[in-house]
C-alpha cells in the first residue's frame, strides 16, 4: 500500500507539473488562471500531508468544477485536470 501511494504522489506531481505548464501557457483572463493556481496550490498543501480529510469533498468538487469550466475551450487543460482526478481517486481522495 505504501509503495501505491508514493506511486500516486509521484503521479500526482508529475500532473501537476504538467497543469503547472498549462496554465503558463494559457489564454485566459486573469481570474481563470488565479482559479487553477489556487486549485494547484490545494493539492501541493494536499500532498505535503496540509490538509484534512475533510477537505477531500471541496477540492474534487473545485476540480470538478474547473474540468467544466475549461473543457470546450482548453481540451488539453481539461485532460489534465481528469489525469488528477483520477491520480486522487486512486489515492482514495
Amino acid at each position: 500500500m505504501e509503495l501505491e501511494t508514493e506511486m500516486s504522489e509521484k503521479d500526482l506531481l508529475e500532473t501537476l507539473e504538467q497543469l503547472r505548464a498549462q496554465v503558463a501557457a494559457l489564454e485566459a483572463d486573469g481570474s481563470s488562471k488565479a482559479r487553477l493556481e489556487s486549485l494547484i496550490g490545494t493539492l501541493e498543501q494536499r500532498l505535503q500531508g496540509e490538509g484534512s480529510e475533510a477537505h477531500h469533498g471541496p477540492l474534487v468538487a473545485e476540480l470538478k468544477e474547473a474540468i467544466a469550466h475549461f473543457e470546450v475551450e482548453h481540451p488539453r487543460l481539461t485532460g489534465i485536470l481528469n489525469d488528477l482526478m483520477v491520480t486522487l481517486s486512486n489515492m482514495g481522495i
